[in-house]
């Protein structure tokens, strides 16, 4: 095992897990949350939140510098932020650096992928890869173990992540597709939504025609964004699932669940953004989104989730596939 000089940006509930699990699998781990995170104070005051208590040998910090001397930043913060950050990120020494994105989104304002946004900003010669799949801290922490992907355009990169944070707890696969596997990974948050949208709604038997045909549309947009159609079949999207629309521990179904219970939301859920951005992508595509497109109109055209949904249920009959 080769040690791991790792900087962890962002000290909400997935990044403070990774920087638990980096430290478990013995590397050297920082966190970093701004000066004026309520979450860092928490973690600094002790050592731990709701989820977890982290080890001594963890540093806590405000100060971005930190970068200058680690061999890897991992990066867990609201996708539609990473821009900023990474430009940010250039005051900094990030010269042959591995940068591993740990959120799932796609920029809706652009429509690029997590690694394009990285790739763009980040002036650096860098070596991205991005962390993918099922999972939730609140089972990481029992001990209850899941499997996710790596993946990076650069095969090196990417094997040897795999290889260095592969522990007890995650099994990691090499991915192949990093087309196929962020825009999956990004458009199961969406999925999520409208299944929080059916138990609000008392429809949760529905969800197995969600999954399948969430799936199906999925594998049509990955194909004609240049990605391999069979990964929304993989981790990422359809291998996500369990963690996104059954779950009592994701954000995006107590959203959409919600939405229809008229609660206020107050947990990041990506897939609101992430709306915005497949919605887009299907209309610039010119791909058959129904379940996407339903889910944009609830939350940006006001449009009623009962009737919506129902609509999705009367669409003309067809063939499966």
């Amino acid at each position: 095992m080769i040690i791991i000089n790792a900087f962890v940006i962002g000290c909400g509930r997935w990044g403070t897990f990774i920087g638990w699990y980096l430290d478990q699998l013995g590397h050297n781990v920082s966190i970093y949350g701004r000066e004026n995170s309520v979450n860092l104070k928490e973690l600094m005051t002790a050592r731990k939140n709701k989820y977890l208590t982290l080890s001594d040998s963890i540093m806590l910090t405000t100060n971005l510098s930190g970068i200058n001397s680690c061999d890897a930043v991992f990066i867990s913060v609201n996708s539609q932020g990473l821009r900023k950050l990474c430009e940010e990120l250039n005051k900094y020494d990030m010269d042959n650096k591995y940068v591993v994105l740990c959120m799932k989104g796609i920029e809706a304002d652009t429509c690029k992928r997590l690694s394009e946004v990285a790739a763009e900003c980040i002036k650096s010669n860098i070596k991205i890869c991005v962390w993918l799949g099922p999972g939730h801290v609140q089972d990481y922490v029992r001990g209850i173990p899941n499997c996710m992907v790596i993946d990076s355009l650069d095969e090196d990169s990417r094997n040897f992540m795999v290889n260095e944070l592969s522990g007890g707890i995650i099994r990691f696969y090499y991915g192949i597709d990093l087309i196929g596997n962020e825009i999956g990974a990004a458009a199961k948050n969406v999925i999520g939504i409208a299944a929080g949208m059916l138990d609000g709604l008392n429809m949760s038997s529905l969800k197995g025609p969600l999954m399948t045909r969430a799936t199906r549309e999925l594998y049509r947009l990955i194909d004609r964004c240049g990605g391999n159609p069979i990964s929304a079949y993989g981790l990422c999207h359809l291998g996500d699932y369990e963690a996104t629309i059954f779950s009592e521990y994701s954000n995006n179904r107590r959203y959409g669940e919600n939405i229809i219970l008229k609660k206020e939301n107050f947990a990041l859920a990506e897939g609101v953004e992430t709306a915005k951005a497949m919605y887009r992508m299907s209309k610039e595509r010119d791909v058959d989104m129904p379940i996407c497109t339903a889910v944009y109109s609830v939350l940006y055209e006001n449009a009623n989730p009962s009737d919506t949904l129902m609509n999705l249920f009367n669409r003309p009959i067809k063939q499966e596939y």
